[in-house]
This record gives C-alpha cells, structure tokens and sequence, in this order.
C-alpha cells in the first residue's frame, strides 16, 4: 500500500493536480483518494482502473514504483515499445556491443519545457527571431484544436483527451516545420509517448528556476487562483511538489538553463552561446 500511495502522489504531481481535481476525474471520493494516498485505505481493482484512466496511465504504472522515479527508464521502455522486431534485434546488439554508438542528426527544432514562470514565453519569441524561425506555444494551439480554453478540456474530457489533442498538434507541428522554437505546458514530461517524441523530434532546453523565483512570475502575473495568503502557501508548496515530481524528467533535456537570476537578456544571450546545432527527427 505504501508503494502504491507513492505512486499516486507522484503521478498527481507530476500533473499538475491537486487531490480534489484528481478525484473529480476518477470519480474515487476525497476521502477515500486521501486514505489511498496516506497508504491507509483498501484498494479494489476497479478504484485503481479509475484512477489510472483519471492520470492517463496503465494500472501497472501505479503498482510498479520505479517507472515515476527513473526519467531514463520511462522514455527508454516508451522509445522501445514503438520498434518493429527488426530494430528491436539491432538495438539490443548495440547495447550489448562495447563502444557502440549512437549519433544524433542535427537540425533546428528547439522545445523549451519546464514549470510555468521558467521565462518560456519570453525567452521563446526571442530565442525564434535570433533563428528566424516561428514561435509556436502548444498550449494555445491545443486551445486552437480543441475550441476551449485548456483547463475546460481537462475538465470536460479529462487528462486523456487533453493529451491526445497535445500529441496531434506536436505531430502536426513536426511535419509542417524544420524550423521552429516551441514552447510546452509544464506538464508534457509526465507522458511518456508525447515526451518521448518530443526528445526525438526537437533539441530541448530545461528552463528551471528556484521555487520561490517560479512563485514571484506567477504572482506578478495576477493570477486569480493566488490571490489570498493561503492560497498563496498552497500555490508554493503545489509548485515544490512538481518540481520534486517533474524534475528526473526535464532532466533529460539536451541543456538546462536555471534563469533564476537571469535578466531576459542575459539567459537569452546564455541560451543561443549553449545551443549550437539542434537535432531533428
């Protein structure tokens, strides 16, 4: 039971959920959801097909502790689960072979992932007309597919459908340009066959910043959703606990710019010095 409320607590930060969101979606009570979590409560196989189609993930996610914990092995198992046989084969040879290699195409696909209030939005515009390339922010061109705004999908459709509606827009956007600085929601990491292609598709960068520096651009944004002091605390500790769930995953990103202490200027310039050639799909 430990072992699964772990699992359920990681799930839910690394989406971005709160304990009530994810029991609305589940349709799993507030109370009993928190017994699960604090590894109180008795779990029937129907409560846990609930909440693995509420977080978009297999049952067997929430009963095998490591895949939340190891980035690496997430995208591994997500990359090799898309292989015909054939690749299969030559892959295991070449991981077994000593000194095999394994060379990146290059080319100028650039993501920019992390938690709202890294600087994606501002840096990306920039970092696109140093390139001269377009900037495209996923979220509004989920927004664009779906005709609502992002957060009524999740809440009419749930995670699922939000996610599919993700992976089609960047799948429309990898075909459409070689070219291009794309800016991800937050939470893109937490899916492993969207995530996994976008490492493949595009280089990535990590824009990461202290907790504290995230809260203060999300404050200084007036946001609704902080407006009161406890409020406030609970958007902190929210933003604390991501970051602990997200962080092997943006982790895998190619570089990793902590823009805490950055003026806009300063991490773009940061930014373009460390980019170099960029690889594609």
């Amino acid at each position: 039971m430990a072992s699964l409320a772990r699992q359920v607590r990681m799930l839910r930060a690394q989406r971005g959920m709160t304990r009530k969101q994810l029991a609305a979606q589940s349709g799993v009570s507030l109370p009993y959801l928190a017994r699960v979590e604090a590894g109180t409560g008795n779990v029937s196989l129907a409560v846990l097909h609930k909440l693995a189609e509420a977080l978009n993930v297999g049952v067997e996610t929430l009963v095998t502790e490591h895949t939340a914990h190891n980035g690496d092995l997430l995208i591994l198992i997500e990359y090799l689960r898309q292989q015909p046989a054939d690749v299969l084969s030559r892959l295991r040879r070449q991981i077994v072979a000593p000194g095999a290699g394994d060379a990146r195409q290059t080319g100028q696909r650039i993501a920019l992932i992390g938690l709202r209030g890294a600087g994606k939005s501002t840096l990306g515009p920039q970092l696109a007309k140093a390139m001269g390339a377009p900037f495209i922010e996923l979220d509004k061109e989920v927004e664009r597919e779906a005709g609502i705004a992002i957060g009524e999908v999740i809440t009419l459709y749930g995670q699922a459908a939000m996610r599919r509606i993700e992976r089609q827009c960047i799948e429309r956007i990898v075909a459409g340009h070689e070219h291009v600085v794309l800016a991800t929601g937050g939470g893109i990491v937490s899916e492993a066959p969207t995530y996994e292609r976008v490492l493949r598709a595009f280089r990535t960068v990590w824009l990461r910043a202290r907790p504290d520096v995230h809260f203060q651009r999300v404050m200084q944004q007036n946001d609704a959703r902080i407006a009161t002091e406890a409020l406030r605390n609970e958007a902190l500790e929210h933003i604390h606990r991501m970051l602990d769930a997200r962080e092997s995953l943006y982790r895998l990103a190619d570089i990793t710019l902590d823009t805490s202490d950055l003026t806009p200027d300063a991490a773009l310039a940061s930014l373009k010095a460390r980019l170099g050639p960029a690889k594609a799909a």
